[in-house]
């Protein structure tokens, strides 16, 4: 079983790696989790990467130089799909997603440090991106996720720029359902945290 501190220092050591080449990201999935929900184990890190379109080599290329794949055909996996599956020299496996749109572009933007421990940072998206980020993928660990976003930030949140991020992202998915469900769950965690 990896340990969450593992995790962890394995993002700072990409994330350190993209920096110093002035590559703009921020870490998303499981890693944001620990910062803004009821922190759950997770055996690898998810981060946006901003590549945007065209020049994706440029940014797959020098990663894959420095970190393996864990594929056989990662860097034209990554080209197809636009996510690289990478890995430390401890084997903890990071998922960079090639970030292009305008979200990711503004998700990108609105992420901030987060000091996990003392002398280790970590940019992570926003708690209003990562319930984005998770309403999108849908699944049901993803919305128990949301749930506890809500709950651990008492719904304190800038409900409207998740409504406004979110629409055109569903309704691009052809899941717009997702958002009636969104707002159900948020009515059952105020009438939790207010009983």
């Amino acid at each position: 079983m990896i340990q969450l501190q593992a995790v962890l220092q394995a993002a700072e050591e990409v994330q350190a790696f993209c920096l110093k080449r002035g590559w703009r990201l921020c870490f998303i999935g499981g890693v944001a989790l620990q910062r803004w929900g009821e922190p759950r184990l997770t055996q690898d890190a998810d981060l946006t990467l901003l590549t945007g379109f065209g020049a994706e080599e440029s940014f797959a290329d020098p990663l894959l130089a420095h970190f393996a794949g864990r594929r056989v055909d990662t860097r034209e996996f990554a080209l197809r799909h636009r996510v690289l599956l990478i890995q430390t020299d401890t084997s903890i496996a990071v998922d960079v997603a090639f970030g292009g749109v305008p979200f990711e572009e503004r998700s990108v933007d609105r992420a901030s440090p987060w000091h996990w421990t003392t002398g280790h940072t970590l940019t992570t998206c926003s708690a209003e991106d990562l319930i984005i980020h998770k309403v999108f993928a849908g699944r049901d660990r993803d919305w128990g996720d949301v749930e506890s976003v809500l709950i651990r930030q008492r719904v304190k949140l800038d409900l409207s720029l998740i409504r406004r991020e979110l629409k055109p992202l569903l309704e691009l998915k052809g899941q717009s359902e997702a958002m009636t469900k969104f707002d159900g769950l948020i009515a059952t965690v105020k009438r939790r945290l207010s009983a």
